[in-house]
């Protein structure tokens, strides 16, 4: 089945002819006096690179980074591939490009899955707050990105409803930071082809990324082409100067269904059947923003506005029933903030976000459920029909101030509201599972408080941080009602974090390491029992421990690792659904480590090994069925074989080990996606 894709191809043409109608005044930056080895991204949404030097302890919380060179080395084909690599972070992958986000938590499905993270793209959400997606991954073009930065739990006061467990920030290339232009095409034995090309041109400040993918697909019947195209541009506007950006994803892939029965993805041969081949995924999407400051009253004005809009449609093969469900919202707004530091030891900043948006959601029921067409549980036909209007508006404020020479305290609030007005095209009341519920309104004001403190004498630093993370409900937890729920009764979700830590980056002995320890409570948590029936009022407890840490022994040789250990438990009784208060919830990995080495063996060659681990899981709220785990290897290398032209090979998973990416309990028995057998990519990297 193919989606349309005339909306995406209008937005294309609109924004390149914005692009390139525009033109900078300058045509390149001053080089600074000393060179610039690394880059970090931070979670200041109007700050996007940020020199790496002392800059990283100067924020009181737990930030880890994918810079260019990880990103261009492990050359992934899902940003999973290069996220995992992260302390803290657990993707586990489903079929073609869906996958499910776990950042100090476990891994989310439904309303959960959709809203407990924030996901940016250059800093401004690649979503409005009340129409997230488990699969929301697809849409940023990590291909090319330059950085992608991770938040380990809730985002500071600039950042809003669903930044309760973390974020991630994908940065698209900036022309003037980035001047080289790439091309790569690549194919793996398992059919997969790609081509990814970065084109920058800093005379003009326009840079052109395109990525192109077409997988066979390793199981049956689960092919996948994916198009993204991504455009950034200087720009010079009177007293104000940025940049314009834009891009977009078009995605059409048959997908794969669970394996079925205990330890089946251990079965070679199984493990490439697709129990559901009539199951598909076409989805769309397209964003356009802005960022522009200037000097005024004595400090900088920041303005970014942007307009978002999505589409997707998808059979819902991991039902019974076999549902197709259609969504789709556009919105837009901007964000304003305004920095001034009134003193050598203080800095304030303030701003004001909205995001206005209208999304739908429509599910149909094709075919009779089960062997009898009077089963009245899951109706043929229409299930849901609605259009839900929203409307966001935050004022946050944040005070940065060094107390000493080697003690900084930052503190921030940010209230939010959002309110939704909700219209429904089904016929209203209970039919079979499903609740339509009639016309209403509803509204939610969020406060979520930060303080932290960090000291740092001489290359050590220390720092203890509390911060709240709270998310309105998505609109989808609000209308789309079981036939047990009553409208109104969800709330918002509040989660309190505390953590401390101590990091260290010493230039001389080239080591630098982070090591954080967080409790976490969670209240009105929203998820979905093994029944699927809605929870509206759960309560959680996580606490942990996170460690990363690198090392370059030599020039040519550096060693890095991560290591996490996690508990997630449930924090009330829920006889129905076998849980007890102290039970681990489901799909939540005690242990997650990866340890990677790299090695510039000649100047014209250098080689790379990780090793990826995976720690045993339960699979069910009972704590009865349980996943063990896995370990994986991958191997890579490239060789420049002359100034432009660079050859590079991946293997992953060389062991051939059977495993499962994702492991679950349902429907009275056990089911997994399998992992990929051993594989080999091979590509040819173009510089000019």
């Amino acid at each position: 089945m193919t989606l349309s894709t005339n909306k995406w191809l209008c937005v294309s043409a609109l924004a390149l002819s914005t692009a390139l109608a525009t033109t900078p005044s300058v045509i390149a930056q001053e080089t600074a006096d000393e060179p610039v080895e690394e880059i970090i991204i931070a979670h200041e949404r109007y700050d996007p690179v940020r020199v790496l030097g002392d800059r990283i302890d100067t924020d009181p919380g737990s930030i880890a980074f994918a810079d260019a060179e990880l990103i261009a080395d492990i050359a992934a084909d899902h940003p999973a591939e290069i996220l995992n690599t992260l302390p803290g972070v657990n993707i586990q992958m489903n079929s073609g490009q869906e996958h499910l986000l776990a950042i100090r938590s476990p891994v989310f499905t439904g309303g959960a899955g959709q809203g407990s993270f924030l996901i940016l793209e250059n800093g401004v959400p690649t979503r409005s707050p009340a129409f997230g997606n488990v699969n929301i991954l697809i849409e940023p073009h990590h291909e090319v990105a330059t950085a992608i930065e991770v938040v380990r739990g809730p985002g500071s006061a600039r950042q809003g409803s669903n930044a309760v467990h973390g974020l991630i920030n994908f940065i698209l290339p900036d022309p003037y930071v980035t001047p080289e232009s790439t091309a790569r095409i690549s194919y793996g034995s398992l059919g997969r082809a790609r081509g990814d090309t970065a084109l920058s041109n800093p005379g003009t400040g326009l840079g052109i990324n395109a990525s192109i993918m077409h997988d066979n697909g390793w199981r049956d019947d689960t092919s996948v082409d994916q198009q993204k195209l991504s455009l950034v541009k200087g720009v010079f506007l009177g007293d104000w100067d940025g940049s314009v950006w834009f891009s977009a994803s078009n995605l059409e892939q048959e997908t794969g269904g669970f394996l079925r029965g205990t330890d089946a993805f251990e079965d070679a041969s199984l493990a490439k059947t697709n129990s559901n081949p009539d199951a598909w995924r076409n989805a769309w999407s397209a964003r356009l923003g802005a960022r522009l400051e200037t000097d005024m009253a004595g400090g900088l004005v920041t303005v970014t506005p942007f307009v978002r809009t999505q589409a997707m449609q998808f059979a819902q093969h991991f039902l019974p029933n076999g549902g197709v469900e259609k969504n789709a919202h556009t919105g837009g707004g901007f964000q304003l903030a305004y920095e001034n530091r009134p003193s050598e030891n203080v800095t304030y900043k303030v701003g004001l976000d909205t995001d206005v948006a209208s999304g739908s959601l429509k599910e149909i029921q094709p075919d009779p459920f089960g062997f009898f067409p009077s089963d009245s549980r899951f109706p043929q036909g229409l299930h849901y029909d609605y259009t839900v209007d929203t409307t966001m508006l935050g004022l946050w404020g944040e005070l940065d101030w060094e107390l000493a020479d080697n003690v900084k305290l930052l503190a921030g609030l940010r209230g939010e509201t959002h309110d939704y007005d909700y219209s429904t095209d089904a016929p209203v009341g209970i039919n079979g599972r499903f609740n339509v519920v009639a016309a209403r309104s509803d509204s939610f004001d969020l406060l979520t408080p930060k303080l932290g403190i960090i000291y740092t004498p001489e290359d050590t630093s220390y720092y203890a941080n509390y911060a709240r993370g709270e998310r309105a409900p998505q609109a989808s937890d609000l209308y789309r009602l079981q036939s047990q729920q009553v409208a109104g009764e969800i709330e918002t979700e509040t989660l309190d974090s505390f953590e401390i830590g101590i990091r260290r980056a010493n230039g001389q002995h080239r080591i630098y390491f982070d090591v954080a320890a967080y409790w976490m409570e969670k209240d009105n948590f929203f998820f979905r029992d093994s029944d699927r029936l809605n929870v509206p009022n759960g309560k959680s407890e996580h606490k942990g421990i996170e460690a990363q840490a690198s090392w370059e022994p030599s020039d040519s040789f550096t060693l890095s690792t991560n290591v996490t250990y996690g508990e997630h438990k449930y924090a009330f009784n829920r006889t129905a659904d076998s849980i007890q208060s102290g039970n681990f919830i489901d799909t939540a990995p005690k242990w997650l480590a990866d340890l990677r080495a790299d090695w510039q063996v000649t100047e014209a060659l250098s080689l790379n090994g990780a090793v990826e681990h995976i720690g045993e899981y339960y699979t069910n709220a009972g704590n009865t069925a349980e996943y063990p785990g896995h370990t994986v290897l991958s191997v890579g290398g490239e060789y420049a074989l002359d100034d432009s032209h660079a050859l590079r090979v991946n293997i992953r998973n060389l062991t051939d080990e059977r495993y499962a990416d994702r492991a679950d309990f349902a429907f009275g028995g056990e089911r997994y996606f399998p992992g990929e057998p051993a594989n080999i990519t091979v590509s040819l990297k173009k510089t000019f």
